[in-house]
């Protein structure tokens, strides 16, 4: 009979009891629940009775008040665009049959952002179903000096998909269509109307996962995406969409249509056009469909959430989780203990590790289960005997990880639920990312509920967010400059992922010098010479 070979996983376990009374008997530090890691790799065992959630776009709670018109709220100033006229009306129809949307109950849910802080007042909704439709629209808006907004999900944060003033919406809700998929390259084309979580059905149902992941992926579309550049949680493993995107189709402010759909990987043939209209927020021009590149599905997945002493310690993970993980470590993120409360008081989920001061979640993603499990038992093993981490539970099944990651992704949702949200996204050196929150709780004091950070780690990304009972301008005054400021002394930025739009577009200059502004601004004055293009958004007011 050969030697007795006892499986890894109980050798594991017992090093881990080992590590805990140790760690208990040495240093008073506990792993609460001893069992629930490893008993969590190998079978998927039980977590907290947390309420399972889709990742989408919070919805408006019950008797909310109404928006104020962001013309009332903000100094802001109607551009000379003309008015749409019944003759104009008559027009979209001759255009879009049946496509008109004038009904005002309608059009109220597009005037007003999902974070219910800015609102417009267009009085008109198209809803083409073509590029040559988008393109007989703008040609019409550009010879009648008609300005467009346009608008995907409708799920940003900075104002940039409603209205300011009376802008005509153009909404890209019906144009989402799966145009083809290439299973051997892994290359998706579809209209800019598709739903990011139908795209990923889509995919993952022949192999392959989407390069972006986002909590709004239930109502986000694949066009706005494109136009924010937006970031989300697959960031770590597959880059911007600058790098995914493999062409586009755009319709210019005139009605030109630009067919740049390629599906190559590479193409050395001149300027690389598309990227002018990532991350434009349809300043410069209307996307009408996109060619991404989807990665395989991966056939392993593991979540851990980990709670940590401190800010250190979740630096100290991280820099240890790249070296063990490494090529199969797919999203490291953080939030801080004020975050865990809003998400258990607002939206009654369970946390399942101990109070801690911060906490992470480190996700794994590889093609083989035995492998990822052995780098991730190791991972944290050696996170626990360093002291780095306190306390832990990892889980394998869908269900599980979807309740672990609801914890991270629905915090903007229970901010809303807190009051008037304050919302920063900034990129920051990783060893300051935390210093920021930590000077505001004490320079605001009593005047804010809740400042709290959570984010992106793994990207330099701070999701920084004050709430208080209603908008007040003396907080508002309090914070900026001051966060904008503090960001610029770091050489960081002041929007990470989700874009300027029209809250943001005032402070451009803090991240970018004159030289680059003024280059943006002849762009735009190339491409779209009237303006019509989402006025009032992205580049800073001219004089």
């Amino acid at each position: 009979m050969g030697p007795h070979v006892v499986p890894r996983q109980l050798v594991w376990l017992s090093r881990w009891q080992a590590v805990c009374a140790w760690g208990a008997s040495v240093q008073h530090r506990t792993w609460a629940g001893v069992s629930r890691i490893p008993s969590l790799l190998s079978s998927g065992g039980a977590l907290s009775s947390s309420p399972l959630v889709c990742r989408s776009s919070s919805s408006t709670p019950p008797g909310a008040p109404e928006v104020v018109l962001t013309q009332q709220r903000y100094p802001v100033t109607r551009l000379p665009f003309s008015v749409v006229s019944s003759e104009d009306l008559a027009a979209f129809e001759r255009i879009l049959p049946g496509g008109v949307v004038t009904d005002p109950e309608v059009l109220e849910a597009s005037n007003v952002d999902w974070l219910r802080t800015v609102r417009g007042c267009s009085k008109v909704l198209l809803r083409p179903r073509t590029s040559q439709e988008v393109a007989r629209i703008l040609r019409y808006c550009h010879e009648k000096n008609l300005a467009v907004n346009p608008q995907g999900g409708n799920t940003g944060m900075v104002g940039g998909s409603v209205p300011v003033f009376d802008e005509i919406i153009l909404s890209t809700t019906l144009m989402n269509r799966v145009i083809s998929f290439n299973s051997v390259s892994g290359t998706l084309v579809c209209q800019a109307g598709c739903v990011l979580e139908e795209l990923s059905r889509y995919v993952e149902e022949r192999g392959f996962v989407m390069p972006l992941d986002l909590g709004a992926k239930g109502s986000c579309h694949i066009g706005g995406n494109v136009a924010t550049n937006a970031g989300g949680l697959r960031f770590l493993r597959y880059g911007s969409l600058h790098g995914t995107v493999l062409g586009l189709e755009v319709v210019l402010a005139d009605g030109t249509v630009l067919d740049c759909l390629t599906s190559l990987r590479k193409d050395n043939t001149g300027y690389d056009l598309k990227q002018l209209f990532i991350g434009s927020e349809g300043t410069l021009g209307v996307i009408t469909a996109v060619s991404i590149q989807c990665p395989p599905k991966p056939r392993a997945v593991n979540v851990a959430f980990l709670g940590c002493p401190g800010f250190a310690e979740v630096l100290q993970t991280f820099s240890s989780g790249k070296e063990l993980l490494g090529e199969i470590l797919s999203a490291y993120e953080f939030m801080d203990a004020e975050c865990m409360w809003l998400v258990t008081h607002h939206l009654r989920l369970a946390s399942p590790v101990q109070e801690s001061p911060f906490y992470v979640l480190v996700e794994t993603s590889g093609s083989r289960a035995g492998h990822d499990s052995e780098k991730l038992s190791d991972f944290l093993e050696q996170a626990l005997s360093s002291g780095l981490v306190t306390d832990g539970t990892v889980a394998t099944d869908q269900t599980r990880l979807k309740a672990l990651w609801a914890l991270r992704e629905r915090i903007s949702e229970a901010l809303s639920r807190d009051g008037y949200v304050y919302k920063y996204d900034l990129s920051l050196p990783t060893e300051r990312l935390y210093d920021l929150v930590s000077d505001l709780r004490a320079r605001l004091g009593s005047q804010a509920k809740h400042v709290v950070g959570y984010g992106h780690l793994g990207d330099g990304n701070l999701h920084l967010n004050v709430t208080s009972e209603a908008f007040s301008p003396s907080l508002l005054a309090d914070l900026e400059p001051y966060v904008y400021e503090w960001t610029a002394r770091q050489r960081g930025s002041v929007s990470a992922e989700h874009g300027l739009g029209f809250k943001k577009r005032g402070v451009l200059s803090y991240s970018k010098p004159p030289e680059a502004l003024r280059l943006m601004q002849q762009l735009k004055a190339l491409l779209d010479p009237k303006g019509i293009l989402n006025p009032y958004k992205t580049l800073p007011a001219q004089a």
